[in-house]
């Protein structure tokens, strides 16, 4: 295995471990947080949609992932699948 294989694979691993989407995290979200503080606590999210003043966004993929919905600026309720 090259030095270059090896960097990759360590650079992977480490993005892996950063990730804002774990179990710690979503403990800290509640109903009625703005959406400001959502975002500062999981950083920008994956995928975002809405109408109407409804949204819903998510961070991480398939696998992992937090799922949010908001009512105009506040969190209305969350989800979240395969944290750690």
């Amino acid at each position: 295995m090259s030095l270059r294989s090896i960097a990759l694979l360590s650079f992977c691993v480490l993005l892996v471990a950063c990730s804002k989407v774990n179990q710690e995290n979503y403990s800290k979200l509640s109903a009625g947080m703005a959406k400001a503080e959502v975002e500062n606590l999981l950083g920008k999210p994956t995928d975002c949609a809405g109408a109407l003043g409804m949204s819903s966004c998510t961070w991480g993929d398939q696998k992992s992932f937090i799922s949010v919905q908001y009512a105009g600026d506040k969190v209305l309720m969350f989800s979240g699948q395969g944290l750690k």
